[in-house]
C-alpha cells in the first residue's frame, strides 16, 4: 500500500470513465428513447470533497449522453469528453491543457477500452467489478463496485495520501 500512497501523493487530476465506474454500467432506455443512468450520492460527495482539496476531476467516456452532461454540470466537472472512441487522445489533450505529466494523473476504469489510458497514467485504478484484464494491470482496485461507491473509494485514497482527508471530513463531523 505504501507504493500506492506514493503514487497517489503526486496526483493532480483524477479521470474517470462513466459507465461501469460512476454508474453500475447498466443502460436504461425509456419508450420515449431517453437514456437513464443511476449515480451514487456517496460518489458525488467524495467528488466534491476531492475538488475542495484541490484536485479536479475529468471524465472520458466512449458514449454520448445528456444524462452525463447534466450530472457532470451538477458536480461542477467541466472537463467532460464524451463520444471518445480513442480515450488516449482525450487524455493527452487534458495533460496538455492542464500542463500535467502522465505521472500526475490517476485514471479509473472498468473495461478493456480503458486499458490504453491506464497504461499511461501514474495511478491506474480498477473498480472492484472490473474486467479481469483491467484489474490485472491496475495499480489499485477499489473496495466497491462501479456505481456503488467506487469513485468515493478513489477520492478518499487520494485525499488520505495527500493529507487532506481529515480536513474534508471535519466539515461534516
Amino acid at each position: 500500500m505504501q507504493d500506492i500512497f506514493a503514487k497517489a501523493k503526486i496526483i493532480k487530476l483524477l479521470i474517470c470513465d462513466v459507465d461501469g465506474v460512476m454508474t453500475d454500467g447498466g443502460l436504461f432506455f425509456g419508450d420515449n428513447g431517453l437514456e437513464y443512468k443511476a449515480f451514487h450520492s456517496r460518489d458525488g460527495l467524495g467528488i466534491k470533497m476531492l475538488q475542495h482539496s484541490g484536485i479536479p476531476l475529468a471524465v472520458i467516456t466512449a458514449r454520448t449522453s445528456d444524462v452525463v452532461k447534466h450530472r457532470m454540470k451538477n458536480l461542477n466537472i467541466d472537463l467532460v469528453f464524451q463520444g471518445q472512441l480513442s480515450k488516449v487522445q482525450a487524455f493527452k489533450d487534458l495533460c496538455t491543457q492542464l500542463s500535467l505529466t502522465p505521472e500526475q494523473v490517476a485514471y479509473v476504469g472498468d473495461d478493456l477500452v480503458d486499458i490504453p489510458v491506464m497504461k499511461q497514467v501514474g495511478l491506474a485504478i480498477a473498480v472492484a467489478d472490473a474486467h479481469k484484464r483491467v484489474k490485472a494491470m491496475a495499480h489499485w482496485t477499489t473496495e466497491h463496485i462501479g456505481g456503488h461507491g467506487a469513485v468515493r473509494d478513489v477520492c478518499e485514497l487520494l485525499m488520505e495520501a495527500q493529507g487532506t482527508l481529515e480536513e474534508q471530513f471535519s466539515v461534516y463531523l
